[in-house]
């Protein structure tokens, strides 16, 4: 079973929706405990709800990245929690070299943009003003690039002519709220099978 340790940053919505999915048994999975380098993140306080520990982590001096003495702490605290998966959801900083060689093809992220169109900040800003007919969100394993990772899933939606941005990324959420627990349901079944970038499902 996957023992998944969620880290975010904001309001947590990706989180909600793991939480929703393994509590109506659609996904197979036990959420060890949920890290954000926020204290006033609101997904600190959706997994309270839900009786899960919930840990603010310092990331300082660095303010992009997790590195150094922070990446250790938290090294210590997956450890400590029995993880052996991570669900970055919203987590706005770029892991480095230990978290990824300690948990090397065992962690992923959501991006909301159809990756490999605009990875980095704001993938769904970017598509919006690019002035794309199509965007979506894309669930990727997590590698030392910037959302440069295998794709495991992707879902798309129509960008209509009345839409704004704000209308646009309510209809992208709920997309992501459906892949991201689909991606780790395929991965907790073993279905995953990784042939150089192309991840195909067994």
């Amino acid at each position: 079973m996957l023992k998944l340790a969620i880290f975010g940053s904001g309001s947590g919505t990706n989180c909600q929706a793991i939480i929703d999915a393994i509590e109506a048994g659609t996904l197979e999975a036990e959420i060890k405990c949920v890290l954000a380098d926020s204290e006033d993140a609101f997904i600190l306080e959706r997994a309270r709800k839900h009786n899960i520990p919930a840990i603010y982590f310092d990331c300082a001096p660095f303010k992009t990245k997790l590195d150094g003495e922070a990446e250790q702490n938290v090294l210590r605290i997956l450890e400590a929690h029995g993880v052996n998966f991570i669900a970055l959801a919203g987590f706005m900083r770029i892991v480095k070299d230990g978290l990824l060689k300690a948990y090397e093809g065992r962690m992923i992220n959501i991006h909301p943009s159809l990756l490999p169109s605009f990875p980095g900040l704001d993938g769904g800003k970017q598509a919006f003003d690019y002035g794309v007919k199509f965007t979506g969100c894309t669930v990727h394993f997590v590698d030392a690039g910037v959302d440069t990772g295998a794709i495991i899933n992707q879902k798309c939606i129509a960008i209509e002519n009345d839409d704004t941005l704000e209308t646009m990324m309510t209809k992208l959420h709920d997309q992501e709220h459906i892949a991201y627990p689909e991606a780790l349901q395929w991965i907790a079944e073993g279905r995953i099978q990784l042939n150089g970038r192309r991840i195909t499902l067994s």
